[in-house]
């Protein structure tokens, strides 16, 4: 077989090399690759490389063209990994054969090669209930939604979705503002056995919507959903067991009953507008960025952006290109990490080195997995009796140099900027911003102004802040983020005993794995109350957790021949305990920072605390004790 040598020497240069070596000892079964020399640093997974020196990139790099080039010369003949094979290249990897042996179930899971799809259901209800009836109902559409869907269709239930919009995607359908794109890399963020030729590192929202599409046609899916139909209400019949969704069409509305739903509506579906006197006498065009206007021309307008969150950060450059002039409305700066290639391309060869080498895409995306996973973590303890309120503890406080020196650099040439752009609560208490310098950049533009004084009210004719200033404006755009914390929102959902969830939750949304509330048996949520991953991975991966665990759950139903499954508040409230005890420790909990990680009392019902290992445990299966089975 002849090959290309100079496109297989262009692709191991820009490849990961703690991914590249595993992937080419994996296809040739020469583990001689896996030398001592050449492995990661475990203590230096943040920085570039790993702490591989650019003498061992090089070294590393020559071996695997070498081997990768007679493996292909050879007809590209097919590796084989057994258990012990696997372990060694994982241990290669992470430098623990200790926390191999802990994570490796998980490894093997997320370690998805090519065809397999290790958390497909291992069941079909025609092997476990073949003459018992069992409709799923699934609200929403987006990635979580499709997800539950496939793997629904997968175990032969009879399912439906329904879904408010005219198209697929949830929150990438949805938002469309300009400069819209993933901050999780994308090898990442995408589900665990459909992986896709990225073009970027990470992708804009065009890209992630026809993704989901292209999925929701690969799980044959399209035909279970009901689109532009919204779920006004969900009532749980106790005498039937059964719950009856009220939908409203453009027809009119109607009725649909199911055994089960599945909430897949999301944290981030909803916007948020802020309170601030006057919004509505605005005599100009205003919207939010959800919901973003693009019959509205920028060009040559005085466009205001109240926001700086991560939404607001993406769309503020592309307006500042196309505005006359742009005010930026900033009541807390950003923590920005440096992402040199957050807008990259993705070079040919590396892609072509992803299609051809399956074996690199798997090894890149768990070494993507891995150095996202735990990493971060430990950066966001509190430490006991620590007294600077900058940071946490002595890993936030080096995280926080670090980022601290990153904003000098970006901004060495408006030195005047810095007290407005360095924060001074403890990074991670908000959202942390992927930054390439797009940011820094644009608050330097002559025709661009930032604005941190307090807004006091919109007016006719623009904005006015609180030292009396009317700033006059064409456009408002609000980049103000979601009402996240109003889960199932603005749905009515009514348990047993005519409980209704939203009165019941007060404000203050909770349940047990962020899936199950008690008193409304057979209702599974789907990124619910504490399952927002915060800096440590993907939100893809705890909906595959949650869908992998909700299809156990109805498979216990349907085996063992119950109608239906309710938690046990004490089981509930137990572990909810556990998890606000967790979140204490963490530093989005500190006083006095705004951010929508906290509810209206303060609580976190977003974030979850601990580490990815922990949720995948919680998630392996239901344990019937837990639950009222009926």
């Amino acid at each position: 077989m002849s090959v290309d040598e100079k496109l297989i020497r262009a692709a191991v240069d820009c490849a990961e090399v703690p991914a590249l070596l595993p992937a080419v000892a994996q296809l040739t079964n020469d583990e001689t690759l896996l030398r001592e020399d050449l492995r990661p640093d475990p203590d230096r997974l943040l920085e570039p490389d790993a702490g591989l020196t650019p003498e061992q990139l090089d070294t590393a790099r020559d071996l695997a063209f070498e081997a990768l080039r007679d493996h292909l010369a050879a007809g590209a003949p097919a590796g084989e990994v057994d258990p012990d094979r696997l372990r060694r290249l994982l241990t290669f990897v992470v430098g623990d054969d200790a926390v191999v042996g802990e994570y490796l179930p998980l490894f093997r899971e997320e370690l998805c090669a090519a065809g397999e799809d290790p958390r497909a259901p291992g069941w079909h209800k025609d092997e476990v209930a073949p003459d018992t009836s069992f409709r799923v109902a699934i609200v929403g559409a987006g990635m979580s939604g499709l997800l539950a869907a496939y793997r629904c269709r997968q175990a032969g239930l009879d399912v439906v979705v329904i879904d408010k919009n005219p198209d697929v995607g949830g929150t990438w359908l949805e938002n469309s503002y300009p400069g819209c794109r993933v901050d999780v890399p994308n090898h990442f963020y995408s589900y665990s056995f459909v992986q896709h030729d990225w073009p970027q590192y990470f992708s804009t929202q065009p890209v992630l919507l026809d993704y989901f599409r292209r999925c929701a046609e690969q799980f044959g899916v399209l035909d279970d959903i009901r689109f532009s139909t919204e779920v006004t209400e969900a009532v749980y019949d106790e005498d039937r067991e059964r719950w009856s969704l009220s939908l409203r069409t453009d027809e009119g509305e109607e009725t649909l009953e199911a055994h089960a739903v599945i909430s897949a509506v999301g944290q981030l579906n909803r916007p948020s507008f802020p309170d601030i006197p006057g919004r509505d006498r605005f005599e100009g065009p205003a919207f939010h960025s959800a919901e973003w206007d693009h019959g509205v021309t920028l060009e040559g307008a005085r466009v205001a952006v109240i926001g700086t969150g991560a939404s607001a950060v993406q769309l503020i450059p592309h307006v500042a290109e196309r505005a006359e002039r742009l005010l930026v409305f900033q009541r807390t700066p950003n923590w920005f990490v440096p992402t040199p290639e957050y807008q990259q391309d993705i070079p040919e060869a590396l892609r072509w080195l992803q299609r051809h080498v399956p074996a690199y895409a798997s090894w890149y995306r768990f070494w993507l997995f891995w150095r996202n996973t735990e990493g971060m973590l430990a950066a966001t303890e509190i430490d006991e009796g620590w007294d600077d309120p900058r940071s946490t503890g002595v890993i936030n406080d080096v995280l926080r140099e670090l980022l601290t020196a990153h904003l000098h650099n970006e901004f060495v040439e408006a030195p005047d900027l810095l007290d407005d752009v360095v924060p001074t609560y403890p990074p991670s208490a908000k959202r942390v911003i992927r930054d390439d310098g797009t940011w820094a950049r644009t608050l330097q533009r002559d025709d661009v102004d930032l604005l941190t004084d307090d807004i006091a009210e919109i007016t006719p004719r623009g904005v006015r802040t609180a030292d009396g200033t009317e700033h006059e404006v064409d456009v408002i755009v609000y980049g103000t983020g979601f009402q996240a914390s109003r889960f199932l929102t603005p749905m009515r959902v009514v348990g047993r005993d005519g409980v209704d969830l939203h009165e019941h939750w007060d404000g203050d949304a909770r349940a047990y794995l962020g899936i199950n509330v008690p008193g409304f048996p057979n209702l599974f949520c789907l990124y619910g109350p504490n399952t927002n991953i915060v800096i440590n991975g993907s939100i893809i991966y705890f909906s595959e957790c949650s869908v992998s665990y909700v299809m156990e759950c109805l498979r216990l139903l349907l085996e063992q021949g119950h109608r239906s499954m309710d938690v046990r508040p004490e089981v509930h409230d137990e572990y909810n305990d556990w998890i606000d005890r967790g979140n204490e420790q963490r530093v989005w909990s500190v006083p006095g920072v705004n951010s929508w990680y906290k509810n209206a009392t303060g609580r976190s019902a977003q974030n979850w605390p601990f580490s990815l290992l922990e949720y995948w445990k919680q998630t392996r299966r239901p344990r019937p004790r837990d639950y009222e089975l009926r």
